[in-house]
């Protein structure tokens, strides 16, 4: 069992926020209850969860996944992803989160889905994996390296619990490499931290520790799409949202997507898939 007075400030107030009722109630209706990650959209018309389920599909396929291949993710919240690997490809999958709220509804999920002797789910703090040396086949992450003030040893751990030859992907919200981090001061402000990741940081700090870049594949462009997709879906259940989380909540929410959107259109938001292979 983990212990969270260990974690750090940045990954404290993340567990803090992630562990409330008001945004257990939010991911688990308006974010659709599988995945808590930015989706690939192809139609203004895709739902949140159709678009989240893509983009875990479009993860699985740059990897040579089968029944023999462990994978950990890091960062799993309620497990979507590493459901739909077992049940697509036959591995088995450690999710590990801070959450014990969102990983409590990862283990039901996965007893209810018939998958739970495939999955264990680690209650646990990414930036130092409870993990052996050289363990795993893949290293999976989305959208949670963000929540990390060093993202630096979440990058030291991914690689250290990597066999040789082994697979790093992950996405992540991050800032564009020639932006100012005051000009996207009021993302920064939501998720409590200086500064974001970049392309460029995670490629610098990748190739020091030994990985190999395989591809990066840019997909900035889903990140207006998405979170204007969660704003409209606040907006449209609105009455609901508020009853269930609260309206100050509900109102902070609304303030963040749109920051998140408006600076996504303006580029100076990035996201994508990031895929590295250890020497």
């Amino acid at each position: 069992m983990a212990d969270p007075t260990t974690y750090s400030e940045a990954v404290s107030t993340a567990r803090e926020y992630y562990n409330s009722s008001s945004a257990e109630n939010f991911y688990s209706t308006i974010w659709g209850g599988e995945d808590i990650h930015v989706g690939i959209y192809q139609s203004e018309n895709d739902t949140i969860f159709t678009a989240s389920q893509r983009t875990v599909e479009k993860i699985a396929e740059q990897l040579k996944l089968a029944p023999s291949t462990k994978v950990l993710d890091i960062g799993a919240g309620y497990g979507g992803s590493a459901r739909y690997l077992v049940k697509t490809y036959g591995c088995p999958v450690d999710c590990l989160n801070l959450s014990e709220v969102q990983n409590e509804r990862n283990r039901k999920l996965n007893q209810e889905q018939g998958v739970a002797d495939k999955i264990d789910v680690y209650d646990g703090d990414f930036e130092a994996l409870p993990m052996s040396d050289a363990s795993y086949d893949v290293v999976w992450c989305q959208d949670s390296i963000l929540h990390s003030s060093n993202r630096t040893k979440v990058l030291e751990e991914a690689y250290r619990v990597l066999k040789p030859g082994g697979e790093f992907i992950f996405t992540d919200p991050m800032q564009s490499d020639d932006c100012n981090p005051e000009e996207i001061q009021p993302v920064l402000d939501r998720i409590h931290l200086p500064s974001m990741g970049s392309v460029g940081f995670y490629r610098e700090v990748a190739a020091r520790l030994g990985f190999d870049e395989v591809q990066f594949i840019d997909m900035s462009e889903q990140i207006p799409n998405h979170y204007g997709s969660v704003l409209k879906a606040v907006n449209e259940n609105y009455d609901a949202t508020v009853k269930q989380c609260g309206e100050e909540y509900v109102e902070n929410m609304r303030k963040g997507l749109n920051h998140w959107v408006n600076f996504g259109k303006q580029g100076k938001l990035k996201w994508g898939i990031l895929h590295f292979r250890k020497r």
